[in-house]
């Protein structure tokens, strides 16, 4: 499966990362970036637009901040942490899954590194929470969602109530108070979990969304068991709309956009209107590039790797401050599914030319 990474700029830029192939269909326009083109591939293999340096801060099966980092690594997030900041990293292995951060100081030198999930199955999905904690969810057929605490001191908890099924994508609605997951199966649903008090995710409901057509108006229903101990989530509501391997996706100004999957679309989700419709596609192909999508779903070329024919570009994640991008060749150049080769970089530059 191809898979479409989108990331957060925060108050740097307004806007989105996708990691994959760039196509013209529907509404997502290939455009060029304020940065201008990528150049030459560096010493690393990443090529980069003019201004701008890559270093790499992990590698699978190395010790970094004391730790081994761990294969495969997958969703990725950033947390402040005093003049520094944490970045989180998934596991996207079996049974040995889990997650990892990663301590900077202000320079950006690492001083510490950690573990904060261990023992848990394919952890792909991920996002952080307006609460500074992080969702790391297992996509497996009856996936969890695990909370987590990125600064190591609280004990990761499984929030059942989020349901169980493979999961692909998770994100935060903080104006309407849920958490979005994608549901990575040829007939896989778009689902929303409502928490009884935002913050605490120990309880809520679990709706999945609800339509006639690929694109037009949508509801929510209630899914009646989460735990999915006799029936798959997906198949307990008679109406839910069905996605071809829906991916990882982004939130921002209340539309939700997330990946297709298997079928190459790129969905809008419009939260003030309870609309759906498909806004782009990609190439076929598993190109390892990395592009700015704006609000108005145009999207600008920004990194490319060269040299991992059998990976993919996975956790991209904006510094606290803006001003270094981290993101992981998931399997490196060695590009075997266990994901031994994988890289973890950091890129600098001038990040505020972004527009705002």
């Amino acid at each position: 499966m191809l898979r479409r990474t989108f990331v957060s700029t925060g108050g740097v830029a307004a806007g989105t990362a996708f990691a994959g192939p760039l196509g013209s269909g529907g509404g997502l326009a290939v455009l060029s970036g304020p940065y201008g083109p990528p150049g030459s591939p560096d010493a690393n293999g990443v090529a980069l637009p003019d201004g701008f340096s890559s270093r790499v801060v992990a590698r699978t099966g190395h010790r970094v901040g004391g730790v081994l980092w761990h294969p495969a690594p997958g969703d990725g997030a950033c947390f402040p942490d005093g003049d520094g900041w944490i970045y989180v990293s998934n596991s996207e292995i079996p049974l040995l899954g889990g997650a990892t951060a990663i301590r900077f100081r202000q320079d950006g030198s690492v001083y510490g590194a950690y573990r904060i999930l261990s023992g848990t199955d394919l952890n792909r999905a991920g996002t952080a929470t307006p609460w500074r904690t992080w969702l790391s969810c297992e996509e497996t057929a009856r996936g969890q969602v695990f909370e987590c605490d990125p600064y190591g001191v609280r004990a990761a908890m499984p929030r059942l109530a989020m349901g169980r099924f493979r999961h692909a994508g998770a994100v935060c609605d903080p104006v309407r108070r849920v958490v979005y997951l994608t549901e990575d199966e040829p007939d896989g649903c778009l689902y929303r979990f409502v928490p009884s008090c935002w913050g605490d995710l120990t309880t809520g409901r679990l709706e999945v969304l609800c339509a006639t057509g690929d694109e037009g108006p949508v509801t929510w229903r209630r899914v009646p068991n989460p735990a999915a101990l006799l029936e798959a989530t997906r198949h307990q509501v008679e109406t839910a709309h069905r996605f071809d391997g829906a991916g990882t996706c982004h939130h921002s100004a209340g539309v939700f956009l997330f990946s297709g999957g298997n079928d190459g679309r790129i969905w809008a989700y419009d939260a003030e209107r309870e609309w759906i419709e498909t806004v782009g596609t990609g190439n076929a192909g598993n190109t390892m590039e990395l592009a700015l999508v704006g609000p108005d779903h145009t999207a600008a070329p920004f990194l490319r790797v060269e040299g991992h024919p059998g990976s993919e570009i996975t956790g991209p994640a904006l510094s606290p401050d803006g001003r270094r991008l981290y993101f992981s060749s998931q399997r490196g150049r060695r590009g075997d599914a266990a994901g031994t080769g994988g890289l973890t970089y950091e890129v600098t530059g001038p990040f505020s030319r972004l527009p705002r």
